[in-house]
């Protein structure tokens, strides 16, 4: 099943539902209603290589996808069984507050006011970042200290917009932001010289400039002037929803922690090597009761997504043609037991 929607700029006009009535919707059981439904409606971005990337066919892939995918498979046993909603960075959160969308899945930072004032419900930590800048390479700019009276193309209505201010404040830079709606249109008026920077998540900058036609023009200073834990998101006041989608991000890393991936899943499901695989595999106890979901809900992930570690290989790492290229050893997003911060809960 492939289904594609593009929700835009006209979603704005939504902003002005209040938050009580997204609650209600979550109040209805939101499992229930993708059930009903047969397929989840999951928010990604505007194409863009890594996270989500849309082919010629109408075939969404990457990261973030995934995440869409391994819901869906948790669900339904079929990864496929998705509505991909292409959404801006602008109208994101109210098409999922008032209940357009089941779940969101596209590069979108954890903060305080978004999860106390929006009414809504991070989950897990899917990928740690930093807001960085990329340059021209001739311009001959080494730091992003040297950005004094520049002007700086960045996404409107995200952190990465209040961040550059506040960076340009605490360094005297009086740095000229440049805002835009659209990833690709903001990437194309960097390209063509409208801005003399371009500011963004360094994975989404590394991301655009996989996209460039010349990739070695440019590159993304050294320094990170923030903390950027991005994650899948859901309407508050759905606990067993958040659960299901929490849960199944931490099956993902449980199973790359555990040495389980989609090749080896079913020798490990008919011999599992301890107790923890098999509660998460399902041959044992009934921990699928509290999420509603059948005994092989980690199963169906694993077999037809992967494990944490292949996704990022695939997709955000150098392991096949679409990845784009962000080392992973020594980074926040390795595993706890090699130095990172990717950690899943005892399946217990």
């Amino acid at each position: 099943m492939r289904k594609n929607k593009l929700l835009g700029i006209a979603g704005g006009v939504l902003a002005a539902l209040s938050l009580s009535s997204g609650n209600a919707l979550a109040q209805s059981s939101t499992l229930d209603t993708v059930k009903q439904r047969g397929h989840l409606r999951c928010q990604v971005g505007v194409p863009s290589p890594g996270f989500y990337q849309l082919s010629q066919d109408g075939t969404w892939s990457g990261s973030d996808v995934s995440i869409c995918r391994a819901v869906a498979a948790a669900i339904f046993g079929d990864p496929n069984k998705v509505e991909f909603q292409s959404v801006t960075s602008a109208v994101r959160f109210t098409a999922l507050a008032n209940g357009e969308s089941d779940m969101l899945s596209r590069t979108t930072t954890w903060t305080l006011f978004r999860e106390t004032q929006l009414g809504l419900d991070f989950t897990a930590v899917n990928f740690y970042d930093g807001q960085g800048f990329m340059v021209p390479k001739d311009s001959g700019i080494k730091s992003a200290l040297e950005l004094k009276g520049a002007t700086v193309c960045v996404l409107t209505g995200t952190t990465t917009e209040l961040n550059l201010t506040d960076f340009s404040r605490q360094h005297g830079l009086d740095i000229q932001p440049v805002v835009f709606e659209d990833n690709n249109v903001r990437d194309d008026t960097y390209i063509k010289g409208g801005c003399d920077a371009i500011t963004n998540d360094k994975s989404s900058l590394a991301s655009s400039r996989a996209k460039f036609p010349d990739q070695s023009a440019h590159i993304i200073l050294p320094e990170t002037i923030s903390k950027e834990p991005l994650g899948p998101v859901v309407r508050q006041g759905d606990s067993q929803w958040r659960d299901v989608v929490l849960w199944t991000v931490f099956a993902l890393i449980g199973a790359e922690e555990y040495g389980v991936n989609s090749k080896n899943v079913d020798e490990m499901r008919a011999n599992p090597p301890n107790p923890e695989v098999a509660r998460m595999l399902g041959v044992e106890g009934d921990l699928n009761k509290g999420l509603g979901l059948s005994k092989e809900w980690a199963y169906n992930i694993i077999k037809t997504v992967g494990n944490y570690g292949e996704v990022y290989d695939k997709y955000m790492g150098d392991g096949s043609p679409e990845g784009i290229g962000i080392p992973r050893d020594g980074s926040a997003n390795a595993l706890w037991t090699k130095g990172g911060l990717m950690y899943a809960p005892p399946f217990r």
